[in-house]
């Protein structure tokens, strides 16, 4: 498994799991846990959730899909901005550690920028560190100007990763945001790699490359995303069948050809675009 190296020298696996989406009633429940619990199998022991997803309900998900099983791994989590003052970051993350059923998160994030000064959130950050209540911190969705002004507020360095949207799709950061990030040695954490709803694993691109190789434009998406240096991909999987399709992924090596056939498809970004959320 590739592994990505997040500042304070912790490697974590390149591929992980997302939570978006699940533990809402669109899918089984046991389904969803037995797919988690397959994927730690293979090797996707960063699990991300957050306590806006199903308000709490994907916390509690992960929760029974780890219990019993803690140790080796990388627990991801994140405060809304609407709970993000001093007093209101350390409420939310004990809710979550009760949700999740652990004592320390391995990674808490800002889930997006809110009307919380920045130096307020960090400092809640910096005091559940203290506490023991997780290991570290991070933020999602933040573009350039957003870290920019997180450096002025704070050691960047202490801030482990940026969690953005990135695929074929939306690959607007290639431009400045991963840039900025791989200059900071700050990974980028990229949700929904294989995009949403289907569209993009619909592409003639995708398509064509999968055909060639003998797999999945899923997993072409994921792999298009794992070419990058120090980024994380974290796809959802619903099923068991789904999570043993994303873990092969690793295994896919993008031809230059490949390359090229996605990028006419999805052109790389010639100019500053607004940093795309969904």
């Amino acid at each position: 498994m590739k592994r990505v190296t997040l500042p304070d020298g912790t490697e974590v696996p390149a591929l992980g799991q997302g939570t978006w989406m699940m533990a809402e009633g669109r899918g089984d429940r046991a389904a969803e846990i037995a797919a988690l619990r397959t994927g730690i199998d293979r090797g996707l022991t960063l699990i991300d959730t957050a306590e806006m997803y199903g308000d709490g309900a994907s916390e509690e998900l992960v929760g029974e899909a780890i219990a019993g099983r803690r140790d080796g791994l990388f627990i991801v989590t994140k405060v809304l901005p609407s709970n993000a003052s001093r007093i209101g970051t350390v409420k939310a993350c004990e809710r979550s550690l009760k949700r999740l059923g652990i004592d320390r998160i391995d990674l808490y994030l800002l889930h997006w920028r809110g009307g919380v000064p920045l130096e307020e959130t960090v400092e809640a950050f910096q005091s559940l560190i203290q506490a023991g209540k997780i290991a570290r911190w991070g933020v999602s969705n933040f573009d350039v100007d957003d870290l920019e002004e997180l450096a002025e507020a704070t050691d960047l360095h202490g801030c482990a990763v940026n969690q953005v949207l990135y695929n074929p799709e939306h690959r607007g950061i290639e431009y400045d945001l991963l840039p900025f990030q791989h200059t900071a040695r700050m990974p980028v954490m990229a949700y929904s790699p294989i995009g949403q709803g289907g569209r993009l694993l619909r592409s003639p691109a995708l398509l064509a490359v999968a055909k060639r190789h003998g797999v999945t434009p899923a997993q072409v998406a994921i792999a298009w995303v794992l070419r990058q240096q120090g980024v994380i991909a974290i796809p959802k999987a619903g099923t068991t069948a789904h999570a043993l399709e994303n873990a092969e992924a690793v295994k896919l090596a993008l031809t230059g050809e490949d390359i090229a056939e996605i990028d006419k498809a999805f052109p790389p970004p010639k100019r500053k675009q607004p940093l795309a959320m969904i």
